[in-house]
C-alpha cells in the first residue's frame, strides 16, 4: 500500500517538472528519404530523426544545425522550411526522473525541414559523444512504424506536414 502511493506521489511530481526546449531536424536526401538513426541507449528497433536539446539564450535553428552536426557530424545541408509550432511529447513513467538527469518531463520542439547536399561516406555517427549506433534512409510513410511509442504522434503529425511541403 505505502509503495503504491509513493510510486503516485512521485509520478505527481514528476508531471510538475517543465517541458524541455529542444530542436528536431527532418533531413532529406536528393531521393526525398528520411534520415533515421538507431539510439545507443534504446537498441531495440526504434529509430528517430536527429533532435536535442536547446542550450539557454541559444536560437532555435543554430540549436538545430548544431545538434546535427554533433550526432552526424553532417553540416552540408539546405534549410527548406522551417516547420509551423512546436511540437510536444511527454516521457512514459519508466523513463520519469532518469532521462535528462531527471530535470524534465518531456520535450516542446522545434522541427527544421533540411536537404543534405553531401555525400553518405561523409556521414560519422562515431562523433565525440556518440548518441547513434546505426543509420539509414527511409521512405517519410515508414518514420511512424520505426519510432517509439511517446513519440508517435510527432512523426505522425511531421509526416503530414512534411508530405505537404515537399509535394
Amino acid at each position: 500500500m505505502l509503495s503504491n502511493y509513493l510510486t503516485v506521489r512521485m509520478e505527481e511530481n514528476y508531471k510538475n517538472l517543465p517541458l524541455r526546449n529542444g530542436v528536431g531536424i527532418i533531413l532529406l536526401n536528393k531521393e526525398n528519404k528520411v534520415f533515421v538513426a538507431k539510439r545507443i541507449d534504446n537498441p531495440k528497433n526504434f529509430w528517430q530523426m536527429p533532435q536535442g536539446g536547446v542550450d539557454d539564450g541559444e536560437d532555435f535553428l543554430i540549436a538545430a544545425y548544431r545538434e546535427l552536426k554533433e550526432e552526424t557530424s553532417i553540416n552540408n545541408v539546405e534549410l527548406i522550411q522551417e516547420i509551423d509550432g512546436t511540437m510536444i511529447y511527454e516521457l512514459p513513467n519508466h523513463l520519469l526522473g532518469i532521462i535528462w538527469k531527471g530535470k524534465y518531463k518531456g520535450q516542446k520542439q522545434k522541427w527544421f525541414l533540411m536537404r543534405y547536399l553531401g555525400n553518405d561516406n561523409d556521414i560519422n555517427i562515431r562523433t565525440e559523444k556518440p548518441e547513434f549506433l546505426e543509420w539509414k534512409w527511409i521512405d517519410i510513410d515508414k518514420i511512424t512504424d520505426v519510432v517509439v511509442d511517446f513519440k508517435l504522434h510527432v512523426y505522425k503529425e511531421l509526416k503530414e506536414k512534411i508530405k505537404k511541403i515537399i509535394n
